[in-house]
């Protein structure tokens, strides 16, 4: 079974194309099931004297919803479309993202973490925030959300949880501890994990998370789903063929899915 349940559409501003034109590429493709997950609204700072283009504004939040599960109606029996949205993990803000998430019936909450504070580290108009900065401390910042996330109860899954290497910034000593304590995190309070294909159209050039983190995170029995994180319909299943051979290699046997946030295994 083809999925990919990371995806994104213009109005989250940093995307291009409808939803509905990405259902239409999902079917094209061979998707059997695809997951319209776009940009919660920002939580934490001023949409109007921050970055633009960040994510979807909040009055868009209902429609979005809304045309989620006019598309999941309209093209039932050709790709079985699920509802979801990537909610972004703020320290301290976790009661007004709850407030945004509790109206909705989604079928999954992607966990993920761009901000540090003010600083999205996934932004590459910020790159310069990691200037004169000590690396190895970032990375702690950054793997203490990721943990901290994952013991929201928000969340169905943690999204490209490695994602601190997109741009190639790398501390001088071994990070190993402080992923494999992100993905204890993980596997403590119940939650999967996706491998995002992406990365491998990054300065990074390795997907999130990298083999060893998912050797880990097979270890410790984390469930995996797939997901191309497109932000192009073109985009949609980029790399997931090589995501799958990659899980297979490791020595994954089955997909985390997910219905009503409920998780489904399916082999593949």
């Amino acid at each position: 079974m083809k999925i990919d349940y990371h995806t994104h559409h213009a109005r989250c501003g940093h995307a291009t194309g409808s939803l509905e034109d990405y259902v239409k590429r999902g079917i094209e493709i061979g998707l059997a099931q695809i997951g319209l997950s776009d940009h919660i609204p920002l939580v934490h700072v001023d949409p109007a004297d921050y970055y633009p283009e960040m994510a979807m504004p909040l009055e868009e939040l209902p429609r979005y919803v809304e045309e989620c599960f006019e598309l999941k109606a309209k093209y039932a029996g050709r790709i079985d479309v699920r509802v979801g949205i990537e909610a972004d993990y703020i320290e301290g803000w976790e009661e007004e993202i709850a407030r945004l998430l509790e109206p909705y019936r989604w079928d999954y909450v992607i966990g993920s973490v761009h901000f540090l504070d003010r600083w999205d580290v996934t932004d590459f108009r910020q790159t310069h925030e990691w200037e004169g900065k000590d690396r190895m401390a970032v990375y702690e910042r950054y793997y203490d959300a990721v943990a901290k996330a994952a013991a929201t109860g928000l969340y169905d899954y943690i999204g490209h949880i490695d994602v601190i290497k997109r741009f190639g910034f790398q501390p001088e000593g071994d990070v190993q501890h402080l992923e494999r304590a992100a993905l204890e995190a993980v596997h403590r309070h119940g939650l999967a994990i996706e491998l995002n294909a992406s990365g491998l159209r990054m300065p990074a050039a390795e997907m999130f998370p990298s083999r060893r983190m998912l050797e880990y995170a097979l270890e410790l029995g984390i469930p995996v789903t797939l997901g191309s994180d497109a932000h192009q319909p073109e985009r949609l299943g980029q790399y997931l063929s090589e995501a799958r051979e990659l899980l297979k290699e490791v020595g994954f046997t089955q997909l985390a899915t997910f219905k009503d946030r409920t998780r489904i295994m399916i082999d593949f």
